[in-house]
């Protein structure tokens, strides 16, 4: 397990030009951006690290660090050794969080703890990708013998079956990995967006269409306001949305002269089911950095609308 984490450091932003009388806006502290091809490492923060083991084709990443939610839910000595009664303590309260996912491993856990002594509690952290290309990957804990999940995707357990096993990195996953030339790693647009510290961590390549933000149909019936406010957007090549406990952060790329607009939108467009203003709420913007912020009021709506993208700041222009 990488070492205890601090909480998000929080730090402060422009003041919205038109809220004068706002309170100062915070970010999660994010990293500075890098235009390296950087082949994997584990020290990294998971959605940084991980970039180097997705296939390019992929268009969507997701990614849930699980030795920070153990963190965060007072549960940092948790491992797969812990009694029982701990661990079920913490799955309950998973599914409260902004964990986008609720563990690969889980529906096996009996078998792979019974049979190969390890499971879904020696994870530090699990990402799956989808689009061109689908796939999961997961790190194990240090104190993890390699050789007993090797035995476990050679028994085809679960969704272990035809994994492929990197004992040296720790790392098992669906798939061979790619070259770093042809990974997510080589895509200089996407190592600036993550790297921040958070529970989990959704990438996406492109923007996401109005009918998915908002519902088929909706478009044509909004008003002039609206769909002026929409044709008004510049394009968006990719986005990442940092949730943590307190605040959600969205990376738009560095120099976004329509970073307010975009945060407005949700005031504007048709509300989302569960509502956008009210699962993430009092959305700042840096134009210069790309950053918008939000302060969270529901960290596991936040995950669904964050899952199936009904994200209003990421909708395409019109």
């Amino acid at each position: 397990m990488r070492g205890t984490r601090v909480a998000a450091t929080l730090i402060a932003a422009v003041l919205l030009a038109s809220c004068s009388s706002d309170p100062k806006p915070v970010y999660q502290a994010s990293p500075t951006p890098t235009a390296t091809v950087s082949p994997y490492d584990a020290s990294k923060e998971p959605s940084a690290a991980v970039l180097a083991l997705v296939p390019a084709a992929a268009d969507t990443l997701e990614v849930t660090d699980f030795d920070q939610l153990r963190l965060v839910l007072g549960f940092a000595t948790l491992r797969g050794s812990s009694a029982a009664p701990d661990r079920e303590r913490f799955w309950r309260e998973v599914p409260r969080t902004a964990a986008l996912s609720t563990g690969l491993l889980r529906p096996v856990e009996t078998q792979l703890r019974n049979r190969f002594g390890f499971g879904q509690d020696d994870v530090a952290w699990e990402a799956r990708y989808a689009g061109g290309a689908q796939g999961w990957v997961l790190v194990f804990h240090d104190d993890i013998p390699m050789a007993a999940v090797r035995r476990a995707v050679e028994a085809g357990v679960g969704p272990l079956r035809g994994a492929v096993v990197d004992t040296e990195r720790r790392l098992v996953t669906s798939a061979a990995l790619p070259d770093l030339a042809t990974s997510w790693s080589a895509d200089q647009q996407l190592a600036p967006l993550t790297g921040g510290e958070a529970v989990s961590t959704y990438v996406q390549r492109g923007c996401v269409p109005f009918d998915t933000v908002f519902g088929t149909g909706m478009e044509s019936q909004l008003a002039a306001a609206p769909k002026a406010a929409l044709a008004g957007l510049e394009p968006l090549d990719a986005f990442a949305v940092a949730l943590g406990t307190e605040l959600v952060t969205v990376q738009l790329g560095a120099e976004r002269s329509d970073a307010f607009d975009r945060v407005r939108l949700a005031e504007l467009m048709p509300p989302t089911q569960p509502e956008f203003g009210l699962v993430m709420s009092r959305g700042v913007a840096d134009p210069s950095t790309g950053r918008l912020g939000y302060v969270l009021g529901d960290p596991a709506a936040a995950a669904r609308l964050t899952r199936e993208r009904h994200l209003p700041f990421a909708v395409c222009p019109g």
